[in-house]
């Protein structure tokens, strides 16, 4: 064992053992406050009541003004504690010799059996003031010791939530003890770092340490504030158990957050892998062998066969364009290294454009989009290449013959565009999924490309503080719904 985890241990048997200070009143004595409290009792009525009886003193014998300031007394025990009722006892007998005694305004006692009551005046008073003082002490005590059994009922009983955060372990020791802070503390590299720690206080103005409580060879419970009790140590050792299975649990969490993570990569790496196995290699040995048949010698190819050989070659080229660039916009999605540059934007520029980059666009989309519509705040490029993406679907999944219906309108504080197709459509279980990278929009693997487009299509929409849903279209087919802020 180190020095410095000895002196943990002796300080932990130290601040902890039956002999050191009862310095937390709240449980063994009374606060200050009580004390105080008491003390203005005692001298405001100590003096009403002498006032009220030298008013009426025909009234009442000496033995019931007697009774009274004895009253008096008790109540200011009850308040202020036996040390505080001992002076009231002593000002009491002051009060009723001077007042009430013959001679009268004197301290001289004429007759020996008035003494004797004022000597028993004193010790009754004492008697009462100290049983008052100890039944209030018991039940303090009392309270206390329930109050700590249902703290170690709750920390041994689970009523603690699963998950329950360290901090808030941590705070409840510190109210449960009265501690200006309380840290759990973790040993790296042979010094000591606090993990997380409830309530501070400015280096140099710490409250002392009152508990420092080693578990195992690398964490440690320390608090600082008031002294604690023998008592409490049973408290204080459930409540280092539950910080300490606490941060195993965090750091469990972590582990299978991490082990989460690393089989989403694993999983996204897999089928990368499989997409560059099949989907990167089919338009590859299109453009191969479409080239090779060009450039055979021995036959001698027609005009129109070569047109239909160089088509061939032209769409596996752009088909081999697109799935790169998906693949590197979701790289660069999910390294955190995309550019977006938003400014006012007229949609209805954005949409011609992407238009164009899609083959058949023209021809089968139907435009419902305002002359007036306010400008967005967007990336026009990022912009153009998710309603790009969209419209390809849109056409690639609506049918042969069914239109692809874009529209867009503007309400409130963004602007919404919606792109429909007619076509079979998804089940709503399976919208979301579609968004996931590497999966198609189809149920039967059927679909070219690698499963990125609307992946990457989602990215670059919350990169610009859009939103992309998918939702059904009236009668049959899927709806894309954009939406965006406008500018101001």
């Amino acid at each position: 064992m180190s020095a410095a985890e000895r002196i943990t241990y002796v300080r932990t048997g130290d601040l902890l053992g039956e002999s050191f200070p009862s310095e937390r009143a709240h449980v063994a004595g009374l606060d200050r406050r009580r004390r105080v409290a008491g003390v203005v009792i005692a001298i405001v009525g100590l003096a009403l009541l002498t006032l009220a009886l030298t008013e009426t003193r025909d009234t009442f014998s000496l033995e019931s003004q007697v009774l009274l300031y004895l009253l008096a007394v008790v109540i200011v025990a009850v308040v202020g504690g036996v040390v505080v009722a001992l002076g009231s006892a002593i000002a009491a007998a002051f009060l009723i010799n001077y007042y009430f005694v013959r001679p009268e305004h004197t301290l001289h006692v004429a007759q020996g059996e008035q003494a004797l009551a004022l000597l028993i005046f004193l010790i009754v008073a004492g008697i009462v003031s100290g049983a008052v003082e100890l039944a209030a002490r018991r039940g303090r005590i009392a309270e206390h010791a329930a109050h700590q059994a249902d703290t170690l009922s709750q920390l041994a009983g689970g009523e603690l939530e699963e998950g329950e955060s360290l901090h808030t372990i941590l705070d409840q020791a510190r109210n449960t003890f009265h501690m200006e802070s309380v840290a759990l503390k973790v040993r790296e590299a042979g010094d000591w770092h606090a993990v997380d720690e409830a309530g501070w206080a400015p280096p140099g103005e710490e409250a002392p340490l009152r508990f420092d409580v080693p578990m195992g060879p690398r964490l440690r419970l320390v608090g600082r504030g008031a002294a604690l009790f023998a008592q409490d140590q049973r408290v204080l050792q459930a409540f280092a158990s539950a910080a300490q299975t606490a941060y195993e649990g965090q750091r469990l969490s972590e582990r299978a957050r991490e082990a989460s993570e690393l089989a989403t990569a694993d999983h996204q790496r897999t089928a990368l892998l499989a997409a560059v196995g099949h989907d990167l290699r089919t338009p590859l040995a299109g453009i191969k062998a479409s080239v090779s048949t060009l450039r055979q010698t021995d036959v001698d190819w027609s005009a129109e066969e070569r047109a239909e050989l160089l088509a061939t070659i032209e769409e596996s080229a752009d088909r081999l364009d697109s799935i790169v660039a998906n693949l590197l916009d979701a790289s660069r999605l999910q390294a955190g290294a995309l550019s977006v540059q938003s400014r006012p934007v007229a949609l209805d520029e954005v949409i011609g454009a992407a238009m164009l980059a899609v083959p058949g666009a023209p021809e089968r989309v139907t435009l419902d989009v305002p002359e007036d519509l306010p400008l967005v705040m967007a990336d026009a490029g990022l912009l153009e290449r998710v309603l790009a993406n969209l419209l390809e679907n849109a056409i690639r999944y609506g049918g042969p013959d069914e239109p692809v219906e874009v529209s867009a309108a503007a309400g409130g504080d963004t602007a919404t565009l919606k792109v429909v197709d007619h076509g079979p459509g998804v089940p709503a279980s399976r919208r979301e999924a579609m968004f996931e990278p590497f999966t198609h929009a189809d149920d039967h693997g059927t679909s070219r490309g690698v499963g990125l487009g609307l992946s990457v299509a989602r990215g670059f929409m919350e990169a610009m503080d859009g939103v992309l849903i998918a939702d059904s279209s009236s009668g049959t087919g899927l709806t894309m719904r954009l939406r965006l802020p406008l500018a101001q």
